[in-house]
C-alpha cells in the first residue's frame, strides 16, 4: 500500500488546475508529432468531473463544425500544459450530459456573476 501511495504522491501536480462543472475552459495540451512537440488548444464547456486523486478526470465539450466533440482529460497528466478558465458558469447539476441533446443557444450555460 505504501508503494502505491508513494507513486501517487510523486506524480500528483503541485498545483492542479481548479476547474468546476459549467466552466468554459481552454486546455493547453502537448502534442508530439514525430520528433516535434507543439501545444494544441481545446476550448469548451466542462460537463463532468469524475474520480479523485491521481485518476481524476474532467470532460470538455465543444461544437466543431456543427458536430459535438467531447474529450476526457486526466487532471494530473504531464501532457496538460495548463488549463485557463475563460468564464465561470452557473449550474445546478454535477453532470451536464443534458447539453448533448440541446442545439444552438439552448446548449449554452449561463455565466455566474
Amino acid at each position: 500500500m505504501d508503494l502505491m501511495q508513494s507513486f501517487t504522491q510523486k506524480h500528483l501536480k503541485a498545483e492542479p488546475p481548479v476547474v468546476t462543472v459549467g466552466d468554459t475552459v481552454r486546455v493547453h495540451l502537448k502534442v508530439k508529432e514525430g520528433n516535434r512537440e507543439r501545444i494544441q488548444i481545446f476550448e469548451g464547456t466542462v460537463i463532468a468531473k469524475k474520480h479523485g486523486g491521481i485518476e481524476e478526470t474532467f470532460t470538455v465539450r465543444r461544437i466543431s463544425y456543427g458536430i459535438g466533440v467531447e474529450k476526457v482529460f486526466p487532471l494530473h497528466a504531464p501532457s496538460i500544459e495548463k488549463v485557463e478558465v475563460v468564464r465561470h458558469g452557473k449550474v445546478r447539476r454535477a453532470k451536464l450530459y443534458y447539453l448533448r441533446d440541446r442545439v444552438g443557444k439552448a446548449a449554452k450555460v449561463k455565466e455566474a456573476l
